[in-house]
């Protein structure tokens, strides 16, 4: 039996209990904690390599997020039935772990370290995403592994005009109109990740602190606890540049970085970059000789970008110049296009600077309809935007590999800014695709692919409740606590800068947030600074996108399907389709359209042409919709018998018979007396009974005539298909239709 050293604290947080234990699972990496929260439950993991990765230029940590499908009682689809890669979903919350916890380890940390979350229990209402940065602080922060913690994170949701923190899920996905993700130590914040429904400012930065004073809670819980289970922290090697080669660097080269800093364009400025960096390395090599130079080429390298760092900053904090010329708050030149792409249902070019995004709109029906398949339940998506970042947009040759990381952040974040103003399904019921596809960039893509996709989709007819523009604003600030905050940064500011806080949103409010930083927080002034300097922005580039388009065109291009949708009884829907889908197949030819049919009963037909459209719905609501009684049809004779002949109506779809004695107003003896197969007659409806619809010819023009008596070549029904007629076997009729015979 193991003698297990439990650590564990309780509390009541957020109208559920929080449960974090260590000491039972997972207890040979440097930190692992198990939380349950209601009933949802996490194991995180901390792990680190034992030296420094040798010749890394940046810090080595991984996050993954880790989905087992057992937590929601499911066993994962496909032929081997075991969790693939994760979703992307899984990778969206590991970004965000690796976001909010990535700032605190030491400067020149080098060693590798791995977060693992896995999800183990799921309740349906509690989101393990919730616990993801608490149990990613706390596993770190009892593990021998150098860590600035504690941090934690909540969700804040807007209910009822209430700001909630940490809202059941079926709340926040169903009535609140923010979705806000905040990561914060005790005395700051240091992540940001957002959906609103067109929100103020001063509504989501309540919104942002509301969230920090439960998260104050959190990082008070996690000292207490680190108090009795936390490791001393292991001694580690943090790489630094020799102070006496970062100084040869700057006597010899300092004057060329300034200058070369200031310098408009970037490709110009990172020519001027590369040309000083390739002079300083040819000459120190003459003069250090192979050997010495060898061992110290790195950390020229390292000098030279350091250098790069502070000249650039200092030149922004002190001098108040900015790398291309602009004041803090200018905004680069703008240039809006629509329709640059011919055959495409709606596209758009935003440039913006150096940066440019092509908007490009697809329309579909339900079969294009993405299946989200995760713990919760499957369910549908009907609009998603896809955002691409090729290496030719930053002017450099590589492998274009699968979507990485990156770009599924930052597709979802304007995924989540325009889909607050999409119209309602039953107003506008298609599936929308938006690609973004980056062709140049520097700095804030992101923002410009929500630009170029709320264009191409207002170009494309899309009826939008309001246009949506974004910015990117940033931060410099010294040791000192002074600080910038900058408009539209560029990709040298991002970089070098301390915070890349981005926001998008419509003249009414916004729609969508995220902030990263570099340092350990930021002050509540400083972010009610970057919300305002981002309204002002938002506002300026709206008034640019109006000027090309004012409002979304009233039709669709003439490319883009056309699609009707309309309702039919839910008991109906297996007839629509038939046995093995032979109706709707027959429907679907025969009419050259597309058919999608909603477990609700939902039915949308798509195809170019309206008469198509207009034929495919008049044969399926014959289908699903009995005929009114005195309704009239005309259709085709299909069978006749002794006792009376069948009509089909409605296109083919909907079979009624017309017994003999309601064939015409006097006796008809044999209905074929009256008419012979394939001729086109009309019927009145006189109701239906077991689902048997009956008809009548009796008074209705255009019918044809009885002529009894006159020689006719006789017409049997064929009973069997498969196997043929009696006469089709060549034998005689048996039985009571003897007395028909001629």
């Amino acid at each position: 039996m193991h003698n297990f050293n439990i650590i564990s604290r309780e509390i009541e947080f957020c109208g559920r209990t929080l449960y974090i234990e260590t000491g039972r699972m997972a207890k040979q990496a440097n930190g692992s904690v198990f939380i349950r929260y209601g009933d949802s439950a996490v194991l995180v993991t901390a792990s680190m390599g034992k030296d420094p990765v040798e010749g890394q230029d940046f810090f080595p940590l991984t996050v993954d997020y880790i989905e087992k499908m057992y937590a929601s009682g499911k066993i994962p689809g496909g032929f081997f039935k075991r969790e693939a890669k994760p979703s992307t979903s899984a990778t969206l919350s590991a970004r965000v772990i690796d976001r909010s916890i990535r700032p605190l380890f030491p400067d020149g940390f080098r060693n590798q370290v791995h977060v693992v979350l896995n999800v183990l229990a799921y309740d349906g209402k509690t989101d393990p995403e919730v616990l993801g940065i608490l149990g990613a602080s706390l596993a770190l922060s009892i593990s021998d592994i150098p860590f600035h913690g504690p941090i934690a994170g909540v969700t804040v949701g807007y209910i009822d005009n209430e700001l909630v923190v940490n809202p059941y899920l079926p709340d926040l996905n169903e009535r609140s109109t923010l979705n806000l993700a905040v990561g914060g130590s005790a005395t700051s914040v240091v992540m940001i990740e957002s959906a609103a429904q067109e929100l103020s400012e001063d509504l989501m930065l309540d919104a942002v602190y509301a969230g920090h004073e439960e998260i104050k809670k959190l990082c008070a819980l996690q000292e207490d606890f680190i108090k009795e289970a936390g490791k001393e922290k292991v001694e580690v090697t943090l790489i630094s540049i020799p102070e006496e080669l970062l100084q040869r660097v700057d006597n010899d080269y300092g004057t060329r970085i300034v200058e070369s800093a200031m310098i408009i364009g970037k490709q110009e400025r990172q020519d001027a970059f590369d040309n000083t960096e390739e002079e300083m390395l040819a000459k120190y090599l003459e003069s250090d000789g192979e050997e010495a130079f060898a061992e110290n080429e790195k950390w020229y390298k390292d000098a030279y970008e350091e250098l790069i760092r502070r000249y650039v900053r200092e030149s922004i904090l002190k001098n108040k110049l900015r790398v291309d010329g602009r004041g803090f708050d200018d905004v680069r030149d703008i240039t809006c296009e629509i329709d640059v792409l011919p055959m495409v249902h709606g596209s758009s070019l935003f440039t913006r600077g150096e940066t440019q995004s092509l908007g490009t709109l697809t329309l579909g029906g339900g079969s294009d309809e993405q299946v989200i398949d995760g713990l919760e339940e499957e369910y549908k998506k009907s609009f998603y935007l896809h955002y691409n970042f090729p290496p030719f947009s930053v002017g450099e040759a590589g492998r274009m590999g699968p979507t990485g990381r990156r770009e599924l952040g930052h597709g979802n974040l304007a995924e989540r800014a325009l889909k607050a103003v999409l119209p309602e399904k039953e107003k506008f019921p298609y599936t929308i695709r938006i690609v973004a596809d980056t062709l140049e960039s520097n700095g804030s893509s992101s923002m410009a692919s929500i630009c170029s996709g709320c264009m191409a989709m207002m170009a494309g007819g899309v009826p939008l409740k309001a246009a949506v523009a974004g910015i990117a604003n940033g931060l410099i600030m010294d040791e000192a606590g002074d600080y910038v905050v900058l408009t539209d940064i560029v990709g040298l500011e991002d970089h070098l800068g301390d915070m890349d806080f981005k926001c998008a949103g419509t003249r009414a409010g916004i729609t969508a947030m995220q902030m990263d930083i570099k340092i350990e927080g930021i002050t509540k002034d400083i972010m009610r600074i970057a919300l305002q300097k981002a309204n002002v922005a938002r506002m300026h580039i709206l008034d640019i996108m109006h000027g090309c388009i004012e409002e979304p065109r009233d039709d669709l291009a003439p490319t883009a399907p056309r699609i009707e949708a309309f309702q039919i009884p839910v008991d109906k829907i297996g007839e629509v389709i038939g046995p093995s889908g032979k109706m709707i197949k027959s429907i679907i030819e025969s009419c050259s359209v597309e058919i999608d049919i909603s477990d609700d009963g939902t039915v949308r037909v798509l195809s170019p042409d309206k008469a198509s459209i207009m034929q495919a719905k008049e044969m399926i609501m014959g289908i699903a919709v009995e005929p009114e009684i005195g309704q009239q049809f005309s259709g085709p004779v299909t069978r006749i018998e002794p006792y009376g002949v069948f009509v089909k109506i409605l296109n083919g779809v909907k079979e009624g018979m017309v017994h003999v004695s309601q064939m015409h107003h006097s006796r008809v003896e044999h209905p074929e007396d009256m008419v012979k197969l394939g001729d086109i007659v009309n019927v009145i409806s006189l109701g239906s009974e077991k689902g048997k619809l009956s008809l009548t010819m009796k008074g209705v023009e255009g019918n044809p005539e009885p002529k009894p008596g006159q020689p006719r070549e006789r017409t049997y029904s064929n009973r069997r298909d498969d196997k043929g007629s009696d006469r089709d076997r060549g034998r005689r009729p048996q039985g009571r239709n003897d007395r028909y015979r001629r």
